[in-house]
């Protein structure tokens, strides 16, 4: 089994997360997060709202735009 990062972060200790289509899909607790001290990774639906909130530790995911458009 190959850890995610060799230096996971905290699970669960933000409550709002920006994510991007990158991230996708969508889970809680995020792929970087440790499990360990965490609940059981959900997938969670962000595309249709751009929002999502986690039914075990309430974290709220906003999706937001990869590029940002031309100013011209």
């Amino acid at each position: 089994m190959i850890a995610a990062s060799d230096h996971p972060t905290q699970a669960n200790a933000e409550q709002r997360y920006t994510v991007t289509r990158a991230d996708l899909p969508l889970s809680c607790p995020l792929p970087s997060m440790a499990l360990w001290n965490s609940h059981p990774r959900v997938y969670l639906p962000i595309e249709a709202e751009r929002e999502s909130q986690c039914p075990y530790c309430g974290a709220h995911f906003v999706l937001v735009d990869d590029a940002q458009p031309d100013a011209t």
